[in-house]
């Protein structure tokens, strides 16, 4: 950042990294998984883990790289091992692997093995010699000290194992070139006549490539609603295998399909299901050849699934939503039309910005009108659908503020719910904790009269007090039972009250946004109910 303040990085479990200026959300980064670990880097850049054993850099809000692994990261780091006055990002790994990647590529230019898991990478003056090192422990006890590098080795830790594994990579590509011009001159015979009676080459047609359709589908008895990404070709030719990578949606972030002998056909469907409302690209690789080929053209495509792809057109909307958002703009009703062609699967090209979706996810339905005064009206019971929406036409306009009315009668009732038991455990908290002072005193004194009696030999009065002594303890124990559940009942009411003055939020853009979360929290803070949802509900307390 360019200012004197320092912001504030938080990882969360929704997986999205989010950056506070002082009380207030400045951005937001949607990962593909929780994150596990964030650490400064130099500057404006900074280190993450994921807990899908993922790995990399951003800088503010811009991804340089990121690299994934089978094993998880247990410790990330920022420290100069190279020597070359930048630092790299320090990874120890489940498996005992430690490793030090550039900031600028993720290139790897140091890495070590423990025997057994990594606990932890911390840097210090170990040794008591005003030199700082890198130290790493693992999970068996072991530490191991690592000295930044010396004059000459600055910025080339792996000289003799870098050029072997350059050899052995270079090896390696050539064994498949060679591989691929051996298939290319059998092809070339197919093609001279030299070998007509060998059907197995993969020769195609010269027109051979792959058309790729995505289309909505709704749930049916035998599946779930669902994305269908079709792989097609236009000619006589088979589709062998598909292979598609895409960040969040399946399993390990890749997905195989490959089609029997007896089902080969040029067209493969893949019924995609995006778990939240993301972008996705969607990098295609697919196996194209004749019906008897044992060899394959691999062809390669990109595409990306729109942000709001889990939702279908409908014309009837038998009950429309109670929540609405409502807010006017200086835009011309197709630069809107080109937002919603960009951002969910039409059937066909909308004309018109007047359309209403069915929700693939939840089932509700969400609509969408603006009049030609610029005024845009969104209605849906979706409070985070509608920030959602309200984020992604800001940002595609690229509109630095934005005011807006809005109104979710059945969430700001369950909001006034949650307050309500807010303030009933608060009390139960101070009655709980007033009770267990008060049996602490009354146990301090049963404890002396217990002494008393035993000093005096009054053994009976003794174990009558001792006695009184244990079921006085059993029930502070219960007491405190309750109290603890009580706490964390309140920590997840509290929790759901910030989460709503930050979906408030979201549902402005720029100065308007942090204007509604300041006024909810000093709301909250006055404990005026009433003025908070006028806030939620118009951005300003006044009526």
């Amino acid at each position: 950042p360019n200012n004197l303040f320092r912001e504030l990085l938080v990882g969360s479990e929704d997986f999205d990294i989010r950056v506070f200026k002082e009380d207030q959300i400045v951005s937001e980064l949607n990962e593909n998984e929780t994150v596990t670990s964030l650490c400064h880097m130099h500057g404006s850049r900074f280190g993450y883990a994921l807990a899908n054993g993922t790995v990399g850099v951003y800088d503010r809000t811009a991804r340089y790289w990121r690299i994934k692994s089978k094993n998880h990261a247990m410790s990330i780091h920022a420290f100069d091992l190279n020597a070359d006055g930048v630092v790299e990002l320090i990874t120890g790994w489940s498996n005992g692997k430690i490793d030090a990647r550039s900031d600028r590529t993720g290139e790897v230019i140091f890495k070590d093995n423990f025997s057994s898991s990594v606990a932890g990478v911390v840097e210090g003056d170990y040794r008591l010699d005003g030199q700082v090192q890198l130290i790493c422990t693992s999970i068996e006890g072991e530490v191991r000290g690592y000295l930044p590098a010396s004059k000459a080795l600055k910025g080339n830790l792996m000289d003799s194992n870098a050029e072997q594994d350059r050899i052995r990579e270079l090896s390696q590509r050539r064994q498949n070139l060679l591989l691929e011009l051996r298939n290319y001159e059998e092809n070339a015979k197919v093609f001279m006549g030299v070998s007509q009676t060998n059907s197995g080459m993969g020769v195609i047609p010269a027109n051979t490539q792959l058309q790729t359709t995505l289309s909505v589908r709704a749930a049916t008895e035998a599946q779930k609603a669902h994305v269908e990404l079709s792989i097609s070709t236009p000619n006589e030719t088979i589709i062998r295998a598909v292979l598609i990578f895409a960040e969040g949606i399946f399993e390990g972030e890749s997905h195989v399909v490959h089609p029997s002998v007896q089902n080969l056909s040029g067209c493969v469907r893949v019924p995609i299901i995006p778990p939240k409302d993301i972008p996705v690209d969607l990098h295609i690789k697919a196996f194209v050849g004749g019906r008897t080929s044992t060899q394959f053209h691999v062809f390669e495509i990109t595409r990306q699934l729109p942000r709001f792809s889990m939702y279908e057109v409908t014309e009837d909307s038998p009950a429309a939503p109670a929540g609405t958002v409502s807010f006017s703009i200086n835009e011309r009703p197709q630069r809107v039309v080109m937002w919603l062609n960009q951002n969910f699967l039409l059937p066909e090209v909308v004309e018109s910005p007047n359309v209403t979706f069915h929700s693939l996810r939840g089932g509700g339905l969400m609509s969408f009108h603006m009049a030609s005064n610029g005024q845009i009206t969104l209605t849906t019971d979706d409070i985070d659908l509608a920030g959602d929406l309200v984020q992604s036409l800001a940002s595609f306009l690229a509109m630095e503020d934005l005011s807006v009315e809005a109104d979710f009668p059945s969430y700001f009732e369950e909001l006034r719910t949650t307050l309500t038991e807010v303030d009933e455990f608060h009390s139960v908290h101070q009655k709980l904790t007033a009770d267990m002072a008060d049996h602490s005193n009354y146990i301090r004194n049963m404890l002396v009269q217990a002494e008393d009696a035993r000093l005096m030999a009054d053994m009976k009065t003794m174990k009558k007090r001792y006695r009184e002594l244990f079921d006085l303890n059993r029930d502070l124990i219960n007491e405190y039972t309750i109290r603890s559940n009580n706490h964390n009942a309140l920590l997840a009411r509290l929790k759901s009250v910030n989460q709503a003055i930050q979906r408030a939020g979201r549902l402005r853009v720029g100065k308007p946004k942090n204007q509604v979360i300041a006024a909810c929290r000093d709301a909250i803070k006055s404990n005026n109910i009433n003025a908070l949802f006028r806030i939620m509900r118009a951005g300003t307390a006044s009526s």
